[in-house]
């Protein structure tokens, strides 16, 4: 008996993960405002009905798809920004990290920074509920670091709002240029080393 839920189990998982794959092929072209639950299940070769066993509405899968995005990523981003012997150690990381990611999902990057600011609301919240996440695990890894000794909360927090910003940027410039040139992606790496060079200076400099 527990074999045979076993299946069914492991199939209900594979039939979800296959809704959700198709959806995101979908959304390289569209919004998801515009996504029609029939376009899904007709991807993968479902009957409409199958939809509601896995999700309660198109904004619900928007919202998986959100934490697919987003919800592995939090070790990256501890990772991106604690403690290194340097500045300039911890930028290139963070740039190495930002355009391997932007490589292998491209198309999660793409569905974040559309929906970002879309028109289904429970997305753009589940969205900005991952990003302020991000912020406060960037923030708690900035604490640790002596660079930040005697800075408060409120500047630390806006600080670690500095540093996820100019992630999210500089992954839609790693986007932008996906199918440019290499030296295009050359460029977006350099633009980026600036300008969170220019963020560490300011840190060093801050409590001047």
């Amino acid at each position: 008996m527990s074999h045979t839920l076993g299946i069914r189990q492991a199939q209900k998982q594979k039939t979800r993960q296959a809704l959700l794959d198709a959806a995101l092929g979908l959304l390289e072209e569209q919004s998801l405002s515009s996504l029609g639950l029939r376009e899904v299940t007709r991807a993968v070769g479902v009957a409409p009905t199958a939809f509601y066993r896995h999700f309660r509405s198109t904004a619900d899968l928007g919202v998986s798809l959100v934490e697919e995005a987003l919800g592995s990523l939090h070790p990256m981003i501890r990772t991106t920004v604690s403690a290194a012997d340097s500045s300039e150690e911890r930028i290139a990381r963070a740039i190495e990290l930002i355009a391997g990611h932007v490589d292998a999902y491209p198309a999660h990057v793409r569905f974040i920074a559309r929906e970002r600011h879309g028109g289904v609301q429970p997305v753009r919240e589940a969205i900005r509920d991952q990003l302020a996440r991000f912020v406060k695990e960037v923030k708690a890894e900035l604490a640790k670091d002596p660079v930040s000794a005697g800075w408060n909360d409120d500047d630390l927090l806006m600080l670690a709002h500095l540093y996820v910003d100019q992630m999210l940027i500089t992954a839609s410039l790693f986007l932008e240029a996906l199918e440019g040139p290499r030296e295009e992606r050359e460029r977006v790496a350099q633009v980026a080393t600036r300008q969170m060079r220019l963020i560490s200076i300011g840190r060093h400099h801050w409590l001047d």
